[in-house]
């Protein structure tokens, strides 16, 4: 390992004050949009009667809480990436990109969290940012991990541009509907979306700050910084203010938008096929897969709809175990942060390691799970299926 990481630094092309010093006012910027807007849009939405009532199951807060949450993280994030915007020499397609898909999403959000659009509008709304990205050309050529790991064993296999093209746009389309209804569906009590967010966007950032001391990808990895640092910028300003308990929430703009952002991020260091990269990108988001692989076991084993609301969640089991709602948060924060660390470990590792690494994170998470009876339908304390999370905890939302 020790002779890796030495070939490693022989191999870099640039210092980590190089790399980050024009990112410095990324972040700020992020963070002041979002803390200010955040306290006038929760103003606002209460004026309007823009609020999430509650209704003793899947909504158990004890009073109305305002919405909008999700547009001062936007508008925060969309800060971060205006800042650079004019000085970025290369990538200003894909800078352009983010900003229009994540809108979209976050407008379909919150049109869903005001009028309560069918599920379909939704999942049309993430498509139509998939399309986004893809004309702007994030996610083009995602395909490629696949068509490269495949050639190790194929000598001389090749898939022309066309092909790449016509592959990678269903790929595209499910990764950025899957990882917008992951978070969707991450976003059950309070701070857990957004603090698991902010934990996985610091990963990225760590990530593409390593990808970009070794020249990556000169056109593309300032785009990699300055969405991941503006995303963690974003969500620090809004944070303290959807903490237990919290005075406003995300809604479904904010917690799409942020799995938009995770769907970006993994489609972005796919930019040269590499399959390790993807793997540490995907592991880095492995606690909103989790969540969303037991909440559809259960829901399948319970014959419920698979897009139906329960309390068929991770977080949702913890508390019916007897943990606190912070409790529970706590817990799940530890849990991104360790996803966040193999992933980056993964990275480090020749391609072999690191996919075995990958697989047996994964094998023993789904067996740890089994073993404490996380994909029992029945799971949790007796009778405790349908118990309100508590007071502090917002609603669990469906991807419908």
């Amino acid at each position: 390992m020790l002779e890796i990481l030495a070939i490693a630094v022989s191999q870099l092309k640039y210092g980590l004050g190089q790399v980050l010093g024009p990112y410095g006012w990324v972040a700020v910027t992020s963070f002041v949009v979002s803390a200010v807007a955040t306290p006038l849009l929760r103003a606002l939405a209460q004026r309007l009667g823009f609020v999430d009532k509650p209704d003793g199951h899947l909504k158990p807060h004890q009073r109305p809480i305002a919405y909008l949450g999700g547009v001062a993280v936007y508008l925060g994030w969309l800060a971060g990436l205006a800042v650079l915007l004019p000085v970025v020499q290369t990538g200003r397609d894909w800078m352009l990109g983010l900003g229009m898909a994540g809108g979209v999403v976050m407008v379909v959000g919150l049109a869903d969290d005001l009028l309560d659009i069918k599920p379909v509008v939704k999942i049309l709304g993430q498509v139509a940012a998939a399309g986004i990205l893809l004309h702007f050309g994030i996610g083009r050529d995602i395909i490629l991990v696949v068509v490269k790991s495949v050639a190790v064993f194929v000598p001389g296999l090749d898939c022309p541009q066309w092909l790449v093209l016509v592959l990678s746009v269903p790929g595209t389309v499910l990764l950025v509907v899957g990882a917008s209804n992951a978070t969707n569906l991450l976003d059950g009590m309070d701070g857990l979306c957004s603090g698991v967010t902010g934990i996985i966007s610091v990963m990225f950032f760590i990530l593409a700050t390593h990808l970009a001391m070794f020249a990556y990808s000169q056109e593309h990895d300032p785009v990699r910084l300055v969405a991941s640092l503006s995303m963690a910028g974003a969500v620090a300003g809004f944070l303290p203010y959807n903490f237990s308990p919290a005075t406003i929430f995300l809604g479904d703009a904010g917690s799409m938008l942020m799995g938009l952002f995770a769907a970006a991020m993994m489609l972005m260091f796919g930019e040269r096929g590499i399959l390790k990269w993807v793997l540490g990108a995907m592991m880095i988001f492995g606690l909103p897969i989790l969540d969303t692989a037991l909440a559809l076991i259960r829901r399948i084993r319970l014959g419920r709809p698979i897009f139906g609301g329960d309390r068929s969640h991770l977080y949702d089991q913890l508390v019916d175990r007897g943990l606190s709602v912070k409790q529970t948060v706590g817990i799940s924060y530890g849990l991104s942060v360790f996803y966040g660390l193999v992933g980056l470990a993964i990275i480090l590792m020749r391609t072999r390691y690191a996919v075995g690494l990958y697989v047996v994170v994964v094998v023993a998470t789904f067996y740890l799970c089994h073993r404490w009876g996380f994909l029992r339908p029945s799971g949790g304390s007796p009778g405790e299926e349908g118990k309100a999370a508590g007071a502090e905890s917002s609603p669990a939302r469906a991807p419908g």
